[in-house]
Parts: C-alpha cells; sequence; structure tokens
C-alpha cells in the first residue's frame, strides 16, 4: 500500500447522497481480485452512455457529459467530495480499488458506510468525516472555482483550502499510523516477520512429524 502522507489536488464534488457500492463499481465488475484496473470502470453507468463489461475498452465507449467525472475542469482530480452515507449498500472491497485505481486518494464527506469506510484506509484512500456546514462551503466554493485545490496534511490533520483557511479532521490514531507508513493488514503482519520464522523454526524442530 503507497504511503500518504499529505496531498496538494485537485477536487471534484459528487454531489449525490446514498451513494452504494454498485454505483460505485457495478457487479459485473466483481470477477477479479487483482485490485487494480477498475479505475476505468468507476461509477461506470454514470459515466458512460452504454452498459459495461469486463475486458471492453471503455476509451471508445460514449461517455455521459453531463456526469461530473467527464467535465474537462475536473480532470485528474484526486479529491472526492460526497454527501452523506457514501460507500453504502454491499460490502464489496472492490469499490475503494476502484476508487484508489482512478487516482482518488482522499474523500471527503458527511458520513460513510461502516465497512465501505474501514476498506478504504486498508487500501491507501484517506475517508474525512466533517460536519455538513464545513462540507457545504466545499462543495459551494469547489463549483464555483475552476481548479479548486485542497491541501490535505494527515499528520496534522488538516485540509486547507484555496482561500487559506484550514478545517481540522479527526482519524484514529492507529489507522493515521498505518496510513503514514503505508501498511495494509498484510505490511502489519510483515513487520513481525523474524518472530514468525523463529517460532516456525523452533516448531519444526520440536514437532518434525508436522512436515515430514
Amino acid at each position: 500500500m503507497k504511503p500518504f502522507t499529505s496531498l496538494d489536488a485537485l477536487a471534484v464534488p459528487l454531489d449525490r447522497a446514498n451513494v452504494d457500492t454498485d454505483a460505485i463499481i457495478p457487479k459485473q465488475f466483481l470477477k477479479s481480485i487483482k485490485r487494480s484496473g477498475f479505475g476505468p470502470n468507476l461509477f461506470d453507468e454514470w459515466r458512460y452512455l452504454d452498459h459495461g463489461e469486463p475486458g471492453q475498452d471503455c476509451t471508445s465507449r460514449p461517455k455521459n457529459p453531463d456526469f461530473v467525472l467527464n467535465k474537462a475542469r475536473y480532470q485528474g482530480a484526486q479529491i472526492l467530495l460526497t454527501r452523506d452515507n457514501f460507500g453504502c449498500g454491499s460490502s464489496r472491497e472492490h469499490a475503494p480499488w476502484a476508487l484508489e485505481d482512478y487516482g482518488f486518494r482522499v474523500l471527503i464527506g458527511t458520513s460513510f458506510a461502516d465497512i465501505f469506510f474501514n476498506n478504504c484506509f486498508k487500501n491507501g484512500v484517506l475517508p474525512i468525516v466533517l460536519p455538513a456546514a464545513q462540507v457545504d462551503e466545499l462543495f459551494r466554493q469547489c463549483e464555483a472555482s475552476e481548479g479548486y485545490r485542497l491541501v490535505v496534511d494527515l499528520a496534522a490533520q488538516t485540509i486547507t483550502r484555496s482561500d487559506g483557511t484550514t478545517i481540522k479532521f479527526d482519524v484514529d490514531p492507529f489507522r493515521r499510523e498505518c496510513l503514514l507508513n503505508g501498511w495494509d493488514d498484510i505490511g502489519l503482519t510483515l513487520r513481525h516477520a523474524d518472530k514468525i520464522r523463529a517460532f516456525e523454526e523452533k516448531r519444526r524442530a520440536e514437532h518434525p512429524y508436522y512436515f515430514a
């Protein structure tokens, strides 16, 4: 998992509440467990005017010009502004995979579905919960100003708006440490690799018949 320390990036406003995981990455794309290659199909049914299938070349598909991710001013955005209950529905881990593969590193909203929220941290995506008034202001500024950028500093737990205003956010200390160091569940386990090897060597010596 890529470490996350700070990010100075373009923001894009997805002004919809209750966005479920099937909207984030539709069910027909869940056949792969490679964690990569899902970006072109993020929000597939909203981004394109036709029906998408796995393995399809998305570069030639007709795009929905009204969907926010297809607008020229938001190309390259890495911060997604969301509304209430983002990531609800089924618990598919493919949803944060698709968001990260597209390029999003930060999600900012008023609330996230619990399982989706946990899965984001395990896959290098930082979900930030803010009060509704602060989220509303971010939406207002983002929609009013082309090229609107935010600076997210995980170490300081701050968001700096383009007008210089700083917003504090809370994050669980353990999850913060994992993101800062790029530790997913496997990475956390590998931190104890020496102890694991020592245990296995001792076990092999004491119980060789297990390994016959």
